[in-house]
């Protein structure tokens, strides 16, 4: 079931060539009433799940954190005056471990994360995504980890195969097909989109979308991985903002 979603993460190695210089990581799996960086420089793990095998308790990702990067990001949303702060206690959660372990399995790029809003302001996560977008250049990676449909309930069911289906058209086409100004305008009505509500009835995995949208600064989306029968038949997919640095062969 995730051997085309395991492919794509590869491909995210593959076409970034050299490692980057960190990577910031906004997970759906972190929420505050403002905006916190995970400081530590060793950070912890956090099995934010129940209910599974017993193995995955045991999980290590052993990255190193990025206090100093933390505290420059924390310090560039203040002075824009989007409130912030530093979490030296938080450790890396599922949304962030899985994504990283398959991209990174040596776990030797730093790695931060950044909470989202708990208020879920598209507008706002937008904002905060552009007063990032200056950390690409200086070769930090910017990861918006969510799910592009998240209702669990409805994952076997012929509600969610039509329900992801609909979304992830629309989501499609504001991503890819619609010039970048305009593609910020539609995602602050995304909730309007068909079958919105039933993709997404807490949109905590999408607000992450918001963050790498604001940070993209223009650059055409692509999409890099898509199916349309994850766990039989749900349609899922995830995006790219800006070309390749190194082409995928």
């Amino acid at each position: 079931m995730y051997d085309r979603l395991e492919a794509s993460l590869h491909a995210v190695r593959r076409e970034l060539g050299e490692a980057p210089r960190a990577v910031l990581m906004i997970s759906g799996h972190w929420e505050a009433d403002r905006y916190l960086l995970s400081s530590s420089a060793r950070p912890p793990m956090v099995y934010d799940y129940g209910g599974f095998p017993e193995h995955t308790y045991r999980i290590r990702y052993d990255a190193p954190g990025a206090p100093a990067l933390a505290a420059t990001v924390s310090d560039m949303l203040e002075q824009a005056s989007v409130p912030s702060g530093l979490d030296p206690s938080r450790g890396f959660d599922h949304g962030t471990f899985t994504v990283m372990h398959t991209i990174y399995p040596d776990a030797d790029v730093p790695l931060l994360q950044l909470s989202i809003n708990a208020r879920y302001d598209p507008a706002e996560h937008i904002k905060v995504g552009k007063l990032l977008t200056p950390l690409r250049k200086q070769g930090v990676l910017i990861i918006g980890s969510g799910f592009s449909f998240h209702d669990t309930r409805a994952m076997r069911s012929c509600a969610g195969k039509d329900a992801s289906a609909a979304f992830d058209r629309w989501l499609g086409h504001t991503l890819v097909d619609v010039p970048a100004d305009e593609r910020e305008r539609e995602l602050l009505r995304w909730s309007d989109a068909p079958a919105a509500r039933l993709a997404h009835p807490q949109e905590d995995h999408l607000i992450p979308l918001m963050v790498a949208v604001g940070a993209a600064d223009g650059d055409a989306g692509a999409r890099i991985y898509h199916q349309d029968d994850f766990m039989g038949m749900i349609t899922v997919s995830s995006y790219r903002f800006g070309a390749p640095v190194v082409s995928a062969p």
